[in-house]
C-alpha cells in the first residue's frame, strides 16, 4: 500500500478514536441562541464543514482558453497600419549570432 493510504488509515481511526472520546454534552452559544449538543456531533460537523470548504478551496480553476489566447496577441498587429509589421521579406535586423540563439 501506499502513503497515501497508510495516511487515510490512519487519520481515520484517529478521529475515530477523539469523536469516541468525546461523547459528553456541551453548551454552544451562537449570536443569541444557546443549545446543548454532544462534542461528537459538533465536532463532527466541523470536520465535515471543514473537508468541505477544504475541497471548494482547493477544485482545479477552469481556464478560459479563447480569452487567454486572444490576450497573448498584440495589439499592433490587428491594425492595418501596421501591415509590414509580419512582413518577412523586410531585411532582419537581428545579428547572426541573434540568429543562430533563436534557431
Amino acid at each position: 500500500m501506499s502513503f497515501k493510504t497508510y495516511s487515510i488509515i490512519f487519520l481515520s481511526v484517529a478521529i475515530t478514536i477523539i469523536f469516541m472520546q468525546n461523547l459528553d454534552p456541551v453548551q454552544f452559544k451562537v449570536l443569541w441562541m444557546e443549545f446543548t449538543v454532544a462534542k461528537l456531533v459538533m465536532m463532527l460537523v466541523v470536520t465535515v464543514f471543514g473537508f468541505i470548504l477544504g475541497l471548494i478551496v482547493a477544485r482545479p480553476r477552469k481556464k478560459k482558453l479563447a480569452e487567454s489566447a486572444v490576450n497573448s496577441i498584440p495589439f499592433e498587429i490587428n491594425q492595418p497600419e501596421n501591415a509590414g509589421y509580419l512582413d518577412t521579406g523586410a531585411k532582419s535586423s537581428l545579428s547572426e549570432e541573434d540568429k543562430d540563439y533563436i534557431s
